[in-house]
């Protein structure tokens, strides 16, 4: 559609903008004009005004900067497996936490928490979080697999009972701990960008740029696998190893997501859909729209989750929920009420 790259261009300039207000808004205000100055200023060109404020400067390198890319990065890897998950399953209601890469880093970061275990440091949760999600997402491909295909609907109802056990060993650990470790699991459990820094905005960076790269290589593919596997085989798509390759990536993105961020909800599940309304069905241009309609919506909502309450902060991933829920049923309304649903 020839309106798909204003679009696109659209969410870029808007994702910009946010990011400058955001970073610019807290307790320490700084104008956008002057978070410009600084970012030229720290690039080497000397335009623009610096921040007035005491500590301007610092509260923008140290913590602002680091919360607002660490929320970009996340956002578009959630915006973009969802965008994946969708199209895999032909189900526009799908969503990353399908393959059971979100309750498999919930169980990780709680293990982690749990034995107290210390092997990488200050990085041992985050770590442990996104081994949990991809060795869930592969033991989901696996066990959906029967004569070396995995069909979709066996691999959502592997996906739900996978879930399902995650749950109830993070409720087991969570039992076996004590009043700390609970709070500790809560907290990483509800999402938060809290525990954003460079360290961390560098290991996930690469996480994301390698699976949005390998998403937007996969997107004709992923158009021609729309049409069904038969079909797709005779245009000359191998499925099952792509259909592997799409879970593969989708754990990444996912877990490289959450694992310094905790769950955060919805995100994967609305964006892409109320962005394949306004695109259509096309993944050329679903797969970086919803990449940036996730940064936006992460950026937005932590923006608000930490100024909504003055002096206080209130959990990014109760907010999403809170937001996501209503728009949920509204998309169930929607699709259920369509000619023919969903298969």
């Amino acid at each position: 559609m020839k309106k798909n790259p204003v679009f696109i261009g659209g969410l870029g300039v808007a994702l910009v903008v946010l990011c400058l207000v955001a970073a610019g808004t807290g307790q320490v205000r700084v104008p956008p004009d002057e978070v410009v100055g600084s970012l030229l200023h720290h690039l080497g060109i000397p335009v623009g005004p610096r921040p007035s404020v005491v500590q301007g400067d610092n509260a923008l390198w140290f913590v602002r900067f680091p919360r607002v890319a660490l929320g970009v990065l996340v956002g578009m890897a959630l915006g973009c497996a969802g965008a994946l998950m969708q199209g895999l399953s032909g189900n526009p209601l799908a969503e990353p936490a399908i393959i059971g890469v979100s309750s498999g880093a919930a169980v990780g970061a709680a293990a982690a928490i749990v034995t107290g275990l210390s092997l990488f440091g200050n990085w041992t949760v985050a770590a442990c979080a996104f081994a949990g999600g991809l060795l869930t997402a592969l033991l989901v491909y696996a066990l959906a697999q029967a004569g070396g295909r995995a069909e979709v609907v066996t691999l959502v109802l592997t996906g739900i009972a996978v879930n399902a056990a995650a749950g109830a060993v993070l409720g087991l650990l969570m039992f076996l701990t004590d009043d700390d470790g609970v709070r500790a699991i809560a907290f990483w459990n509800l999402g938060s960008l809290a525990q954003a820094s460079w360290a961390a905005v560098a290991v996930v960076a690469p996480c994301v740029a390698a699976g949005l790269a390998a998403s937007a290589a996969g997107a004709r593919r992923l158009d021609l696998l729309a049409l069904g596997d038969g079909p797709a085989r005779h245009l000359g798509v191998p499925v099952e190893r792509f259909r592997l390759t799409l879970i593969a990536v989708t754990a990444l993105l996912t877990a490289g997501g959450v694992a310094f961020t905790g769950i955060i909800s919805f995100i994967g599940l609305v964006v892409p859909h109320l962005v394949r309304m306004v695109t259509g069905p096309g993944h050329r241009a679903v797969l970086p729209a919803s990449a940036l309609g996730g940064a936006i919506v992460l950026v937005a909502g932590d923006l608000a989750a930490r100024t909504i309450v003055e002096y206080q902060e209130l959990p990014l991933g109760v907010l999403t929920a809170l937001v996501g829920g209503p728009c949920f049923f509204w998309l169930l309304r929607r699709t259920r009420s369509r000619a023919g649903g969903w298969r």
